[in-house]
């Protein structure tokens, strides 16, 4: 058993490291603030290998392992702490994954040549406003006729649905072929965000700012049946695959927004002046600092060990997954919280760059790839069998 990286994992790191600074740094206010990420930052990622790295080499991409594609989502959080570059790149790295094992060769030579050069965005759509985690319970219909899927429906929560209408990508979108079969009835269809009949409304949210959420309507919209992924009424078990590997990026990005702000934490408890003494020698500093520094080492080794089944194709990933998305996010927002107190009131403002930290990490809380209840439902089945 190795826990080291490897040189290329660890030249890796430091590269992306190296390029975020440059390429990214310098937008993180304005991202927040004007609610939108820089497209030649994308342009610049694809050229480097950042933006969906696990595209295979034959498609343009760095066909990295799911581990280093786990390293380039943690040092991408750490540099945008508002999580929305992260949510941004997880989802083009998560479902160009599950296109580039199901798709068909058209539609693979297509559209992932274009999402590994950062000029498309791809991702899920799946929740309804009917419910979100209950997927096998969608309402979305898509009926198959004259090498056509009609879709009409309505999705509810989707992440990246402006910039993939803008840029001319698109969304795995899931719809019922069959009634009458439950999650064995649902087709996994890639529609452009661009199409005929696709109604957009963008929703506000409190936080991630730099990548919108939004309500997306279908109205008679018609999709050529090559745009259906693998097979048809297969679609709840692809988003299944794509969900128990998407939640390694998540996880991913929470870990390294955690390790980002504890740092910044401890840097300034070493150095204020209170009572005479510094922050870090009062004990219930001292000993909450231990308390997170513990919890993130933990969830980091339990997010790599996914990453690493993920890698080697093993039966259990999905539950390692599970237990990284369900840690990842409570602990990162733990980290949050606490730092904000050792800060005080200064935290509070929008000088703080903490703040937008906060706003961020909660939607990883309350939903994104599977609400943390979904995730106990998850693991207790796995080890209740």
């Amino acid at each position: 058993m190795d826990f080291s990286f490897t040189d290329e994992e660890n030249i890796l790191r430091e590269n992306t490291k190296r390029f975020l600074e440059i390429n990214l740094q310098p937008y993180v206010k304005s991202i927040d603030k004007d609610g939108v990420i820089p497209a030649n930052f994308f342009k610049k990622a694809g050229e480097n290998g950042i933006v969906s790295p696990l595209i295979e080499n034959k498609y343009g991409g760095s066909q990295l392992s799911f581990m280093g594609a786990a390293i380039i989502s943690e040092e991408i959080a750490k540099i945008d702490i508002s999580m929305a570059t992260s949510v941004y790149c997880l989802l083009d790295t998560s479902w160009a994954y599950v296109l580039q094992k199901y798709g068909n060769s058209d539609l693979k030579k297509e559209l992932l040549p274009e999402i590994a050069n950062g000029n498309k965005f791809i991702g899920i759509s799946s929740t309804e406003p009917s419910g979100g985690s209950d997927v096998s319970n969608i309402k979305t219909t898509g009926e198959i006729r004259n090498n056509k899927i009609i879709i009409n429906g309505e999705k509810l929560y989707i992440s990246g649905a402006i910039e993939a209408k803008n840029n001319h990508g698109g969304h795995l979108t899931l719809v019922k072929t069959d009634k009458n079969r439950g999650h064995k009835g649902i087709t996994m269809v890639y529609i452009p965000a661009d199409s005929d009949g696709i109604e957009i409304n963008k929703l506000e949210n409190m936080g991630r700012m730099g990548i919108s959420t939004a309500s997306i309507k279908y109205n008679n919209v018609e999709i050529d049946s090559n745009n259906i992924i693998g097979e048809v009424n297969k679609g709840f078990y692809y988003s299944m695959d794509g969900f128990n590997h998407a939640r390694i990026m998540v996880a991913a990005a929470c870990n390294g927004l955690s390790e980002k702000i504890l740092n910044g934490g401890i840097e300034y408890i070493n150095n204020r002046d209170a009572f005479g003494n510094k922050l870090k020698d009062f004990e219930s500093i001292a000993f909450e600092a231990a308390d997170l520094r513990t919890d993130i080492e933990m969830v980091k080794l339990l997010t790599y060990k996914s990453a690493y089944l993920a890698d080697t194709n093993s039966n259990d990933q999905y539950i390692y997954a599970a237990m990284s998305k369900l840690r990842a996010p409570q602990i990162a927002m733990d980290v949050v919280k606490k730092i904000m107190m050792w800060y005080g009131a200064y935290s509070y403002t929008k000088d703080a760059e903490i703040e937008k930290s906060a706003r961020g990490i909660f939607s990883y809380l309350v939903g994104a790839e599977g609400a943390l209840n979904i995730m106990k439902l998850i693991i207790s089945k796995a080890i209740l069998k």
